[in-house]
């Protein structure tokens, strides 16, 4: 799948991720639903709109029209008005919405189809739209690849910046026939925990084990082009560092060298001199303490008592 997860992996990376999002996520009411009706209305309010603001709305829009042949029935004035009043942006997204609407009540029987080609015909569902209904509504679609995904793929696992490579990369992690928790998973593992500015520690990030950027520091993106600043990257590093003696009591140098950088050699330009500085940063902190050896063995690094 990538250069950085080897495929005996892929079942791990699956499951951590699954966990993660089974344990702890942000409740949406469009995720308590498999209503292909109600799943359509939050992605077309979704789209370039803050979920705040979506939220009120939604319910609201419901509220006023509860199923889908009600939206067929009412006039397009009426919905182009309520998207207007809620700010929803380009009052187009309602139009397409009323006509989508009106197709299923007078050209599908009022039943949703279940494909995201079929979906696709629907007005103004677009290719990611119909696969997102397909796969909330009935489990049955592709793998999502959203700006949240490439995000998360290409950090974690190097996939390079390229449409085709992120669809390849996404539809090989995503397990068979599980389209519904798989996508509303990675999408809030880049919207929560792998952001523009991440938070793989303060959020629990499942795939730090795996992850190139959290090995490294480098937190680029394609959404993200600009390297973090040095400092930032170092108080990262002098979290993991915490992290880590807070699980493990005592390591020596090397040890904790390799385990908070995967590039990380000895004599490097992030080696020894490296980390003793990040350390001696800890230790002015009072949060760490360097036990030096007599006898030429690697010094020992644990928690300030």
């Amino acid at each position: 799948m990538s250069e950085h997860l080897p495929d005996d992996d892929r079942e791990a990376v699956r499951e951590a991720l699954i966990e993660w999002y089974e344990a702890d996520h942000r409740e949406f009411p469009w995720r308590r639903t498999d209503d292909a009706y109600r799943i359509l209305v939050s992605e077309v309010m979704s789209q370039q709109t803050q979920l705040s603001r979506v939220e009120e709305a939604y319910a609201d829009f419901l509220e006023r029209w509860p199923e889908v042949s009600d939206l067929a029935a009412t006039d397009r004035g009426e919905v182009v008005a309520f998207w207007s009043d809620h700010s929803l942006g380009y009052n187009n997204r309602a139009t397409y919405l009323h006509e989508a609407a009106t197709q299923v009540v007078e050209e599908y029987g009022g039943e949703f189809p279940e494909e995201p080609d079929e979906l696709q015909e629907l007005m103004g569902v677009g290719p990611y739209t119909a696969n997102a209904v397909a796969s909330f509504a009935f489990d049955n679609g592709d793998a999502v690849v959203d700006t949240n995904v490439k995000r998360v793929l290409y950090r974690a696992f190097g996939v390079p910046d390229d449409d085709s490579a992120f669809e390849r990369a996404a539809s090989a992690l995503m397990p068979d026939g599980e389209s519904r928790v798989w996508n509303n998973a990675i999408m809030e593992l880049g919207g929560v925990a792998c952001g523009k500015n991440p938070r793989c520690d303060e959020e629990g990030c499942p795939w730090r084990e795996w992850c190139h950027a959290y090995q490294t520091g480098d937190f680029t993106a394609p959404d993200v082009p600009t390297q973090p600043s040095f400092e930032g990257s170092r108080r990262q590093f002098r979290g993991r560092i915490v992290r880590l003696l807070g699980e493990h009591d005592e390591m020596d140098l090397d040890t904790l060298g390799h385990r908070i950088r995967v590039d990380y050699t000895p004599d490097g330009e992030h080696g020894r001199e490296w980390l003793r500085g990040l350390l001696s940063d800890l230790a002015a902190d009072g949060l760490v303490e360097v036990e030096e050896s007599d006898d030429g063995d690697q010094p020992l690094v644990l928690l300030a008592s």
